[in-house]
């Protein structure tokens, strides 16, 4: 067979682009017999796409295209989070207005998309800066502040000094700015909130029923809502009018209890020292712990660090005056906002009273103590389990009877009791920028804060003559048009609401609206979404656990108990994606400045070259350093694979689809060929199901490539190996076609196929092609391979981990460890997962 590397792969991609689109191969069913639903989380308009778009789109794209193949109505959409701050920057930079910047961006990755052979659904596109969107954000704020779940307060916010705007907790992580990396302040200002926390416990609980989303994922969200059992204990004050309550999560350390430490941000600060000679001091120690940022204020090695305010307040057990501090290591976020300093059993409170000269009672006798250490005599605290002492009538109890038995008579006495905190904090939505929805409140001096009506939505943003420069406050304010607006209860003058939405809003509900993306008169259908919903497939990146992933399961649990859908988790199964490296192992970015834009790819190599190298590189979920080799490795494959197809046509098109395969009789070659398809094809099936790592079936296809070209013409003399022959080439392309979608079509023309190859039948795995004496196994310790051997393919999973484990190049890399977990593939694989 005489190699055709002349293959015009260019003209492949047009014809069948062209045909995809005459027959709408890509449009939605209305109403989905057995449905997936699909879902790549949508793009940030920023610029064209890069590779590591390309890249996750395509991990989507194979997905969608294989659920078609096995008989699913695929829902398969796209659109884009258009408002925000990086395309208001990038506007400003350009001296052109946030909308055109953006909605021109969108138009020229779209095409590339296009380019891309995406199998999208392109008529259900949705555009989040567009009028017809932003008005279902307003009505959404609206229902959320029916409800009592959206409400406005005067509170020390997060602030991006860079980017001029407040931010939400999960975007002020560790004390610096999601965006521009500038350090966090403090500032006291009147924002809207999102009450989350009313559904703490219920997001809480929900990961426990999600067994198909990452496990690290579950864990940050579960840190993230943190919850806390311990106890809640008043102290007495007589400037604080009310309870002075402290959080604890070990109130059996009560009675050790020597000072107290308020944050600088609680409102008691100052109101503790109003109108004392401590006043200036501790206001001084609030403005510069204030101007630190998180991540220096709960420093590990920081020295801590706090100014006394010269008040006492009674200890609830002893009657004690306990001195009352000021200290930045305490974040008004957490808890109350007040802690109890247990010096000699908290290590941040040992050091700060070492720092200052409090002193330190001992209240945890450790086993095996001989005598009880003064406080002064500890060389650190001690944290560990033991017996209470210096306790009263507590003591001979252990730890955790205290930890009972405290907050009990705490409660029945009136001074506290068992207490649940969350370290979970209200959804500041607030934003003093441009290029967002606008929140549809009006403030009158008569009735105060007043909802937009329904009939009136949406507020359109002004797109005229606006200075969005960031200023600190809403440019909106400067836009007379747009804030003076008669109230709509009394008639009066009144003011619009001048911020803008924060913009994880906007992607906490987008996958709702794809299943009626064209509606004017509702949010959505119920009916219609009830049809597709909740997403079958989530794919994303993980760095979006705390902020995207916590927001959109929160919005649709508010929906349902709205009564407008019939479940509480809007994916059942989220796959976080890889990232694409450079050569340099960097992630490519635009601020890095290192990326390949796939057009130039595509234009070199073709989309299903492109696709293939993609896939090959690595598993879906691991990072790839990306190797233009790698993709001209894949051109040749596809290549080959196409000579092959063209060359064996007439004996495969002689073999009607579906004719059985004799048992024997064929040629060891084509038996060995087709029982590497077939082993592809239970491999992608496989895939498709679980970790999505491609990479693997594109393996399996080139070593069944290997061995289908070195079939020799009398082998497909006889029928039954032609038939063989012919089942093995047309499982061959069914399996690549998901991947190589173009070169797939042709193929499965070529050979006689009618119709799409995506609307044909998932061939059915061959248990007798399957069948071999022996297989070869590889080993991973924690995800990386450290040896490989052969079992007899009868063996089940436990001999086979039995042998893999005494492997003598795996053994050493167990010895001291404890293996948690054994991911075992049959006739494959065995991942031994150790700590």
């Amino acid at each position: 067979m005489t190699p055709n590397n002349g293959e015009d792969f260019a003209a492949v991609e047009q014809k069948w682009r062209r045909r995809w689109e005459e027959r709408g191969d890509d449009a939605t069913p209305a109403s989905p017999r057995r449905k997936s639903y699909c879902l790549e989380m949508f793009a940030y308009p920023s610029g064209d796409i890069h590779m590591g778009h390309f890249r996750n789109y395509s991990v989507g794209d194979v997905v969608a295209r294989l659920r078609r193949m096995q008989g699913y109505d695929v829902l398969h959409p796209f659109g884009w989070d258009a408002f925000g701050l990086p395309a208001e920057e990038a506007a400003i930079k350009r001296g052109i207005h946030p909308r055109d910047w953006t909605l021109r961006n969108i138009e020229v990755s779209r095409e590339t998309m296009k380019t891309c052979s995406l199998s999208y659904d392109w008529d259900r596109e949705v555009v989040t800066c567009r009028p017809d969107y932003y008005r279902w954000n307003q009505w959404l704020f609206l229902l959320l502040h029916r409800r009592g779940l959206a409400y406005r307060k005067v509170a020390l916010v997060n602030w991006c000094p860079g980017c001029k705007t407040v931010l939400a907790n999960e975007q002020a992580e560790g004390g610096v700015c999601w965006k521009c990396d500038a350090a966090v302040l403090k500032r006291e200002l009147e924002q809207w909130f999102l009450r989350i926390t009313a559904y703490a416990d219920r997001l809480l609980k929900g990961l426990d029923l999600l067994p198909d989303w990452p496990e690290d994922v579950k864990a940050m969200q579960r840190n993230w809502i943190g919850r806390s059992e311990g106890a809640t204990v008043t102290f007495r004050n007589e400037r604080i009018p009310h309870a002075f309550e402290v959080f604890t999560t070990r109130p059996d350390t009560l009675c050790g209890v020597t000072f107290l430490a308020i944050a600088p941000e609680h409102p008691w600060a100052r109101l503790l020292v109003a109108g004392t000679d401590r006043e200036a001091a501790v206001e001084e120690y609030i403005g510069t712990a204030l101007r630190r940022s998180e991540i220096e204020r709960t420093s590990t090695v920081r020295e801590k660090d706090g100014v006394d305010t010269g008040r006492t307040a009674v200890h609830p057990i002893t009657g004690e005056r306990i001195p009352i501090w000021v200290a930045d290591y305490v974040l008004g976020s957490y808890g109350t906002g007040i802690v109890m300093g247990v010096p000699a059993h908290d290590e941040r409170d040992f050091a700060f009273a070492r720092r200052y000269g409090l002193p330190a009672r001992v209240v945890i006798r450790a086993e095996g103590w001989t005598a009880l250490p003064r406080g002064e005599d500890l060389a650190e605290a001690w944290t560990g389990p033991g017996v209470m002492v210096n306790s009263g009538i507590f003591d001979g109890n252990t730890d955790e009877e205290g930890r009972l038995k405290v907050p009990t008579w705490l409660r029945n006495k009136g001074l506290g009791g068992p207490t649940v905190t969350w370290r979970l904090r209200d959804w500041l939505v607030s934003r003093q920028r441009y290029w967002g929805t606008p929140i549809p409140m009006i403030h009158c001096t008569e009735c105060g804060v007043v909802e937009v009506p329904e009939a009136d939505l949406p507020v359109l943003l002004p797109e005229g003559v606006v200075n969005w420069l960031p200023k600190g406050r809403s440019p909106l304010e400067d836009v007379p048009e747009f804030v003076r607006v008669a109230c709509p209860r009394c008639g009066r003058d009144a003011r619009r609401d001048a911020d803008t939405m924060d913009t994880f809003i906007d992607s906490s509900w987008y996958h709702l609206r794809y299943a009626d993306p064209r509606n004017a008169e509702a949010i959505f259908d119920p009916e219609r979404v009830r049809e597709w919903l909740p997403v079958d497939l989530y794919i994303g990146g993980r760095e979006h656990a705390t902020g995207h992933l916590l927001y959109f399961r929160f919005l649709t649990m508010v929906l349902q108990d709205e009564g407008l859908l019939d479940f509480a988790e809007p994916a059942t199964r989220l796959f976080n994606h890889g990232y694409v490296l450079d050569a340099a192992g960097k992630k490519m970015s635009k601020s890095l400045g290192n990326l390949v834009e796939p057009k130039e790819m595509l234009e070199r190599y073709g989309v299903d070259a492109s696709r293939v190298a993609m896939c090959f590189f690595a598993p879906s979920g691991d990072p790839i350093v990306w190797k233009e080799e790698g993709v001209r490795g894949a051109l040749r494959f596809l290549r080959r694979a196409m000579d092959l197809v063209r060359a064996r046509a007439a004996e495969v098109r002689a073999v009607a689809p579906g004719t059985p395969v004799p048992a024997g009789g064929a040629d060891a070659r084509v038996r060995e060929g087709r029982r590497l398809c077939h082993e592809a094809l239970a491999n992608m099936s496989r895939c498709v199901e679980s970790d999505l790592a491609f990479n693997t079936v594109v393996s399996d296809l080139m070593k069944a490539l290997n061995e289908l070209e070195s079939v020799e013409a009398p082998a497909l003399a006889a029928d039954a190996g032609r038939a063989a022959f012919a089942d093995a080439l047309r499982v061959f392309v069914a399996v690549l076609s998901p991947m190589a979608p173009h070169a797939g079509e042709e193929m499965h023309e070529v050979l006689g196929g009618e119709g799409s190859v995506f609307r044909g039948p998932w061939p059915d795995v061959d248990p007798a092609a399957l069948a071999v004496d022996e297989v070869e196994y590889a080993v991973q310790v924690s995800g990386k391979v450290r040896g490989r051997f052969p079992a007899p393919a009868s063996a089940g999973e436990a001999e086979v981990v039995a042998l893999a484990r005494a492997l003598p190049a795996v053994a050493p890399h167990l010895e001291g460890r404890q293996v948690v977990k054994v991911v075992f593939v049959p006739k494959r694989l065995v991942n031994l997962v150790v700590r």
